[in-house]
């Protein structure tokens, strides 16, 4: 079977973060505003929603069958979903993960069906309960429609994973002005490597996981300056409904207010000009206007490190916070992108500073990544 990209909106509703009835609980989801921001999607003409099997502690896809499914025809929206295989325990609980979603949405078929945050020893999993063949299977026998992977990895792990798999019909990807030349994220190179594949992009994280939505005020006074009327969110969004190849920017919303602002960049959007375009890079120099560490992430300092401590991403999600301000969006990320090897594991035995070219203090970094994300 070939993709089917059809009736695929360019702005996404992600549901990953959907209003709650109490914020103490991730599963106590407010039906009746879901299906407020739904009704306001799809009247904005939106039709790409974004869900996973993990999303609410799996709450998520069952209020999108509430919200959406059960009161809107199939065909007025795409659906998709994914499988997080590398932290299920077995080969049959991961492919059970299908079948479920498919029960969980009340659906048929799922539109786009995505292998879950793939890259690095997590690619191991899948590798091990043949999810790739799983997936191409699922599409062959008509429950999922397009199959594809979403990764938060660099450009050459992507570039080997689609060498490896050439028949992902897309493949979803961390891009927002900030990361675009990230040293970590790649998000540019990342796109570059997708369009050398001929691989359609799924946007995730357009806005930082909120954060490009709510800026310090040093990079929000540049943009308010340039547009005093249009919201930090609608320039992130901007930023990537301009890029080629790209199927879809998911925008994700909390409450009916962030559905209509996302709907009205939506409906209003214009390629950003040479001004625009210059308020953005001089938000982007004002974030970074900090001292922040200068790792290129050039990987030299973890080839010898005999305890496996991730040091890129240690010191990257450092000058995250110093570039964000907020402490605790940066030790939410480092508590997964630095699970397998931890600051904390770092014996000071001075092979990392030995090989950095450029001559940080890696372990004084290091412990303070401990104090900042690991108390």
């Amino acid at each position: 079977m070939t993709a089917s990209y059809e009736g695929v909106g360019k702005l996404g509703f992600g549901a990953m973060r959907l209003p709650l009835t109490d914020p103490d609980d991730v599963t106590a989801i407010d039906i009746e505003q879901v299906k407020a921001m739904v009704d306001e999607f799809i009247a904005q003409g939106g039709t790409y929603v974004d869900t996973a099997f993990v999303y609410h502690n799996g709450c998520s896809e069952g209020a999108l069958r509430q919200a959406l499914v059960e009161r809107y025809p199939r065909e007025a929206f795409t659906l998709a979903t994914k499988c997080l295989a590398w932290a299920c325990a077995s080969k049959e609980e991961a492919q059970a993960c299908l079948p479920t979603s498919l029960e969980r949405l009340g659906v048929d078929y799922i539109d786009f069906y995505l292998l879950h945050n793939v890259g690095g020893k997590r690619t191991a999993k899948f590798d091990e309960y043949d999810m790739w063949n799983y997936v191409a299977d699922a599409k062959e026998r008509g429950l999922v429609r397009n199959i594809g992977f979403s990764i938060h990895d660099g450009a050459d792990v992507l570039d080997e994973l689609l060498t490896a798999h050439p028949n992902m019909d897309f493949v979803q990807l961390q891009v927002n002005y900030l990361d675009w030349d990230d040293p970590v994220t790649e998000s540019a190179r990342c796109m570059e490597v997708a369009a050398k594949h001929g691989v359609p992009v799924i946007i995730m994280e357009p806005v930082r996981g909120g954060r490009l939505a709510n800026l310090p005020e040093r990079g929000a006074a540049v943009l308010a300056e340039a547009n005093p009327e249009a919201s930090q969110a609608s320039w992130a969004y901007r930023f990537c409904l301009d890029l080629p190849g790209v199927l879809a920017v998911l925008a994700g919303a909390s409450t009916l207010e962030q559905m209509q602002d996302n709907m009205r960049t939506f409906q209003t959007h214009t390629p950003l000009n040479e001004q625009e375009r210059a308020a953005i890079d001089g938000a982007i120099a004002a974030l970074r206007s900090v001292d922040l560490i200068p790792c290129t992430n050039c990987g030299y300092c973890v080839k010898d490190c005999p305890e496996g401590v991730k040091i890129p991403v240690a010191l990257n999600l450092l000058n995250l916070e110093k570039t964000t301000e907020d402490r605790e969006f940066a030790k939410g990320l480092y508590s997964w992108q630095a699970a397998e090897g931890p600051a904390s594991k770092c014996i000071q035995c001075g092979t990392c500073e030995a090989m950095c070219p450029q001559s940080i203090n890696i372990i004084d970094h290091l412990a303070e990544a401990v104090e900042h994300f690991e108390g």
